[in-house]
Parts: C-alpha cells; sequence; structure tokens
C-alpha cells in the first residue's frame, strides 16, 4: 500500500478524531478488516458482523502494531481512534480517496460468467508488460473491492478489479470507488435473478459500470451475447467487441479443442490471424482470451507479449480447474454455479475423450421464480449433449432428471450420501464435472473422489 496519513484517511471519510493531534501525521501503510492481520502501521476498520463485532478486537490490534483504528463508538484503548457512523461506508470513501492518488488505468470486469477467469487471462497477458495488480480470490464486492485497492503498491502500472453484485446500485457504487478507464463486460446470464428480475435487469445492473467511468474511457464487450450486442454507445463511447464470431473486431476461430490439453486457435485482429494454443478448458477461454488481445492491443503490447502471456495462463482451484488423478479425469469447478455457466461446462466436458462424461451438479441458487424451468433447462443440457451420467444433489436439482432419456440419472439429498455411493457409480477413466452453487458446498465431493 502507498503511505497515507492518518489525516488524509480523517478527511476523507469525515470521521471524528479521537487521540493527539500528532498522531495525525503518523502514515499508515496497511488497512485491514481481520484482526489477526494488523500489524505495524496499519489500521484497523472495526466492522459489525452478524456473529462478531471487530470492536473487541481493537485492544489486540493496537498491540500488534496498528496505529489507528476505525470504528463506530469509541473504544476503551489508548489506540488513535477514527468514530464514523457506518465503518462499511467509510472504508468505501477511503478507498474511492485511494484510488485517486493513481493514474494508472483500472480495469473493471464484470459479467455473469467468466468474470474471475477473464480477470486471471488479462493478468496474464498484461503481466508481459506491466506490474499488474488483481484482485485476490473472490474480493470483489462493497468491502472486497476497497481492500483490494488498499493491497495495491505505489509503483502498479495497471489494476484489474473484478467486481460482483446481486442487485440494483451495487455496480454504481462499486465503480464510483474504482472510476475504470476501461470497462469489460463478459456476459448477461441468468443469475441473481431473484434481484434482477430477468436478463434485461442484469444488463440494466452491469452496465451501471459506465456511470462512474473515466471520461476518455473505453468499453470492451463479449459480442457473442445477444443482450450485450444491442449496447451501441455510452456518453459518446462505442464499444469495442470482441468473442468467437467473427462479426467481432477481435475473435478467436477454433482450430481444435483437445480437451484438457489445451485449445489451438487463430487470433483474428487488425488483419492478421496469429495461431495459439490456450492451456485451458472451455471454448469460453478463447473469448477470455480475445478480451485480453483488444485490451492489450490497446495498452500498447506488442503481439509476442499478448501470445506468450496467453499461453503461459494458468487457472485456479475450484474454477475450471482439471485434476488427473490415477482413475478420473476432474473439472473442479465448484466454486459457483448458474445456469449460463453450467451449461457452458457441460459443453466442456462433451469435449473429452474419455469413455465416460459424468456430471455431478447441484442446487443453483438466487434465480427467483423461474428457478425449476432454470433447472430443468440443464438437465434437458445434459441429455443433449449426450452425457452419460447426470448425479444431482439438492432440492432444486432433482428437476434436471425429469429430462433425461438416455443418460442415466442419479439423485441424492446431500453430499454426504453420494460420496458413500460413488463408489458404486463411477468407473474407471471416467471424466466428472462437479459443480454447484457455493453454498452447495461442492468441494466436499471435489475432496472425496480426488484424494
Amino acid at each position: 500500500m502507498k503511505a497515507i496519513t492518518i489525516k488524509e484517511i480523517l478527511d476523507s471519510c469525515n470521521g471524528k478524531f479521537i487521540g493527539a493531534e500528532e498522531k495525525l501525521n503518523i502514515k499508515v501503510t496497511s488497512i485491514v478488516t481481520d484482526s489477526r492481520q494488523a500489524k505495524e502501521n496499519s489500521m484497523f476498520v472495526a466492522i459489525k458482523g452478524e456473529k462478531v463485532d471487530g470492536h473487541k478486537f481493537v485492544p489486540m490490534t493496537y498491540s500488534q502494531g496498528a496505529v489507528c483504528a476505525l470504528v463506530e463508538e469509541k473504544v476503551d484503548c489508548d489506540i488513535p481512534q477514527i468514530v464514523v457512523e457506518s465503518t462499511l461506508q467509510a472504508v468505501k470513501d477511503i478507498a474511492e480517496y485511494y484510488r485517486s492518488l493513481f493514474t494508472i488505468p483500472f480495469i473493471g470486469v464484470t459479467g455473469s460468467v467468466g468474470k474471475t477467469s477473464t480477470k486471471e487471462m488479462l493478468a496474464s497477458v498484461l503481466k508481459e508488460k506491466f506490474k499488474v495488480h488483481k484482485t485476490q480470490g473472490n474480493f470483489n464486492n462493497e468491502l472486497g473491492v476497497p481492500l483490494t485497492l488498499f493491497a495495491m503498491e505505489e509503483d502498479t502500472e495497471v489494476a484489474i478489479i473484478e467486481m460482483g453484485i446481486s442487485d440494483f446500485g451495487e455496480m454504481t457504487r462499486l465503480s464510483k470507488i474504482v472510476k475504470p478507464n476501461i470497462c469489460v463486460i463478459t456476459n448477461i446470464g441468468c443469475c441473481h435473478l431473484e434481484n434482477l428480475g430477468d436478463r434485461d435487469g442484469v444488463l440494466k445492473a452491469k452496465t451501471e459500470m459506465f456511470k462512474n467511468m473515466q471520461k476518455d474511457g473505453k468499453i470492451f464487450l463479449c459480442g457473442d451475447d445477444d443482450k450485450l450486442s444491442t449496447v451501441k454507445e455510452y456518453n459518446g463511447i462505442v464499444p469495442t467487441f470482441y468473442g468467437l464470431n467473427d462479426t467481432n473486431k477481435y475473435y478467436g476461430e477454433i482450430i481444435e479443442n483437445n480437451s484438457e490439453n489445451g485449445i489451438k486457435c487463430n487470433l483474428h485482429f487488425d488483419g492478421k490471424s496469429i495461431p495459439v494454443t490456450v492451456p485451458a478448458i472451455g471454448n469460453h477461454m478463447v473469448a477470455n482470451a480475445m478480451a485480453s488481445v483488444a485490451i492489450g492491443k490497446f495498452l500498447g503490447m506488442t503481439d509476442e507479449e499478448i501470445v506468450k502471456g496467453i499461453e503461459s495462463y494458468s487457472t485456479i482451484g475450484g474454477r475450471n480447474n482439471v485434476i488427473k488423478t490415477d482413475k478420473y479425469t476432474v473439472i473442479d469447478d465448484c466454486y459457483n454455479a448458474n445456469p449460463t455457466s453450467t451449461k457452458a461446462s457441460i459443453d466442456t466436458i462433451a469435449n473429452f475423450s474419455n469413455p465416460r462424461k459424468v456430471c455431478i451438479l447441484g442446487d443453483m441458487k438466487e434465480l427467483g421464480k423461474d428457478e425449476i424451468t432454470l433447472h430443468k433447462e440443464v438437465g434437458a443440457k445434459a441429455e443433449e449433449s449426450k452425457i452419460d451420467v447426470l448425479i444431482t444433489v439438492g432440492d432444486l436439482a432433482k428437476e434436471m432428471q425429469s429430462q433425461l432419456k438416455n443418460t442415466k440419472g442419479y439423485h441424492f439429498d446431500n453430499n454426504e450420501s453420494l460420496i458413500k455411493e460413488l463408489p458404486n457409480i463411477l468407473k474407471d477413466n471416467d471424466a466428472i464435472l462437479i459443480k454447484a452453487s457455493h453454498s452447495m458446498h461442492f468441494e466436499e465431493i471435489v475432496k472425496a473422489i480426488t484424494e
């Protein structure tokens, strides 16, 4: 973190300071919400959670070297304190100020599916020319985004900030903090429909990002998406489209999909056709690569740098991560799920060369009034894709079974009962997709199969 004074923090969040005036000149070099991470010259943010009140940890952080605490009520401790009405709102205000200290490109990434893999692909490409700071893990909400910014070092040259939402207004608040120079939207899918209503609502919520874009900003959209392709301009800024269709300015032509061995394709842009192997599974990863090509060229990268970055991409756990065991090929995609991403994952496993394709799927949450229909559509997709075995867990996922004709189906009420039966269902050399909403804890199934 670039060092900032307690006075700067105080002014940015309009708080009340408790402590000796000379303490205002002390410099803070990290801002944390986890008391265990407090260290010398850090500021601890006390947040009142559902189960734990961070205020009770303020004295402990002081003993660990923290020089200031952001609180909603004064704590009986010698540490200098900034008192605010809401520490969560204050964190956002401070993050907005901290972002203003940088004049580098900020890339905002969102979408119903693929925002994390796109962020990772972007980082893999851009690091060939720039020092890149990116969102870690799932720090993409109204607390995670500020913490992501605070972790940015002073010599960062490009920041890639993932932004996730579930309701209207959230993207406006997030983009107000990030103020992106570059906006990327991967697609508009069926997610968080209990709040957003339908895909038109998702489009409206995601494109709120444009409201706080820099005046000289650029917009990059996946033109393969029927909703995103309708976006013509925003305040005079015309989007640049990328994807797999040759109607896009930047498009990827898939030559050979070798499933777990990568995808051979040609990158088409500026009248060129450049061969590359994307070391990932799923045709959507080629589209992600094309987003990186488009942004890389915009930021002045050479073709050679871009190709090197694409070919050095690596997956992260829980997201289309291929695990080879003595018996199986497992696609660990259990981090989260919605109908769009699940159908894409079924397409991915269908390309594998294993004798049998097995999908282990669970409930997809937050789909609103059409949740049963959307689960049935996933079951129909498995049947259409000639998946050999579909195993489901959960009340909603059970609806997938009603669409099966030739695909063998098994249903279980919980992970424990499924895990007990897996040895009787799976066969050597199976390719196995494991995917569900995060709350289904399908990492338990991944562990049972791979360990």
